[in-house]
């Protein structure tokens, strides 16, 4: 049999907050994608926190989310400068529209690391993941656009928490994803290989949702 046919996916009652250790894992924000009648489509992307011996932030929505955002961050009891890390998957602006927030964090977008003006070295672009440490780290994720990353957690409540930005538009995202992605081919790999990795996904544009793996 196909492996790809014992993986199934299912959107789930796990609660936007995953606990963990040293861990947790908390959406700021559903990201959304909808079509207009008039053939614009509205769009934005989750915004998803992980707190623990760092606090990371992954994605920041569109720039008409900078007063959201702060307040969900004080709602946590953090400020901008609280983060230690932000990750933008990518760099469409739903995903990387508040930067500007967290000028004294390490920035990560695509396979770009950056602490203010100075640029770290890595392998993300040769495919080799970038640890934060020994639970999380960012992982090179390409298709949708050619730098895309993704952030995986280890130690959950839930298990592995993949936050995937753009690899996965929803769970049940079926081939519409095909139409935004510059490369599908890479992407259906890496979305495959998400699949056989990860217990939980964090998508781009939808609820987070559990992997079955038989």
């Amino acid at each position: 049999m196909d492996k790809h046919r014992s993986i199934r996916k299912s959107e789930s009652d796990i609660v936007s907050d995953i606990t963990g250790q040293p861990y947790g894992v908390s959406v700021l924000k559903e990201g959304y994608c909808t079509a207009e009648a008039d053939g614009t489509f509205r769009a934005d992307g989750t915004i998803t926190l992980i707190t623990g011996p760092q606090t990371i932030l992954v994605d920041t929505g569109g720039p008409w989310d900078r007063e959201f955002l702060v307040a969900k961050l004080k709602e946590k009891g953090l400020t901008p400068d609280s983060v230690a890390v932000v990750v933008g998957t990518h760099g469409h602006s739903d995903h990387v529209g508040n930067l500007g927030l967290f000028q004294d964090a390490k920035i990560i977008v695509g396979c770009d690391i950056s602490v203010g003006d100075r640029y770290l070295p890595n392998q993300l672009a040769d495919g080799q993941p970038y640890p934060i440490d020994d639970h999380v780290s960012v992982i090179s994720t390409p298709g949708h656009t050619g730098r895309d990353v993704s952030v995986l957690v280890k130690g959950t409540s839930q298990g592995t928490v993949l936050v995937a930005g753009d690899l996965f538009e929803r769970c049940h995202d079926e081939d519409s994803w095909k139409e935004l992605s510059e490369n599908p081919r890479i992407q259906e790999a890496n979305r495959q290989t998400a699949l056989e990795t990860a217990d939980v996904i964090i998508p781009g544009h939808g609820p987070l949702f559990r992997v079955h793996r038989q």
